[in-house]
């Protein structure tokens, strides 16, 4: 009994360090340390997304949640170093594609060392959504952001539905839409 639980906690932690980054990621560059942000962990999931203005890694006009009203929009923390964020990424760009005006995606890049590789990296994976840079008030705004890539799902009335930390599936992602739609 005891090697069954211990055999099933191990294969939860690895399944966990497989699916998301942290600041001790072997997939970030050896000289390259994440931004130390304060953060403070989300007790749940819900309630009003908290309004942002970024800077856009596109450049351009600058990224506002606001503009997003009335619409499903998935935000994701990622960065270009993080390999379940590199993983993830064809498939916020296929439902981008596949839902157009109905859901936006927002990718919020926590890249600091490395933030000169963003712009090659949205060209590299064709990405087709806003790209802003996270600053410290955006991180806190939405309880800290501990490992990536950490997504949320917002209903069409500005309102957190759902958290989630690590690689997610692209059905995932399809059931949030159609529940909300």
């Amino acid at each position: 009994m005891k090697r069954n639980l211990f055999l099933a906690a191990t294969v939860v932690i690895s399944l966990l360090t497989l699916t998301a980054c942290n600041k001790k990621t072997e997939d970030q560059p050896a000289n390259n340390q994440p931004q130390k942000f304060e953060t403070q962990p989300v007790e749940q999931a819900t309630g009003k997304a908290a309004d942002f203005v970024l800077k856009s890694a596109k450049g351009g006009q600058d990224i506002k949640l606001a503009d997003y009203k009335g619409k499903v929009v998935i935000i994701d923390f990622w960065a270009t170093w993080c390999g379940p964020c590199r993983r993830g990424v064809p498939d916020l760009v296929s439902l981008q594609e596949k839902y157009g005006n109905d859901v936006a995606i927002i990718g919020i890049s926590v890249d600091t060392d490395t933030k000169a590789d963003v712009p090659g990296f949205i060209s590299e994976y064709k990405i087709n959504y806003p790209i802003a840079y996270a600053d410290q008030a955006v991180v806190a705004s939405y309880g800290g952001v501990e490992a990536i890539p950490t997504s949320f799902i917002i209903d069409r009335e500005g309102n957190i539905v759902d958290k989630h930390v690590g690689l997610v599936d692209k059905s995932v992602y399809e059931e949030a839409i159609a529940k909300l739609k």
